[in-house]
């Protein structure tokens, strides 16, 4: 979704960038670029609208009691 969004801005130079996210730990992990614009757009563009409980159909908010799910059937912190 990132690419998506930064290839707005910068066109096919967005194929460098290393931006992900996942879960680590029962904890939301967000690698974004160093640039500010970068981080400005991953902001405004995806990170604010998911971790408002309003943003529908789905959103970060509803599944973070759910992050934990698989240390809690006996899951290593690890898979």
């Amino acid at each position: 979704v990132f690419h998506r969004i930064s290839y707005d801005k910068i066109g096919t130079s967005t194929i460098q960038s290393r931006a992900t996210g996942g879960v680590v730990n029962a904890t939301f992990v967000f690698v974004l670029p160093g640039s500010p614009g970068a981080c400005k757009d991953a902001w405004d563009g995806i990170l604010k609208p998911q971790l408002d409980y309003r943003h529908m159909p789905c959103n970060f908010v509803e599944i973070m009691p759910r992050l934990d799910e698989h240390l809690r059937r006996g899951g290593t912190k690890t898979s």
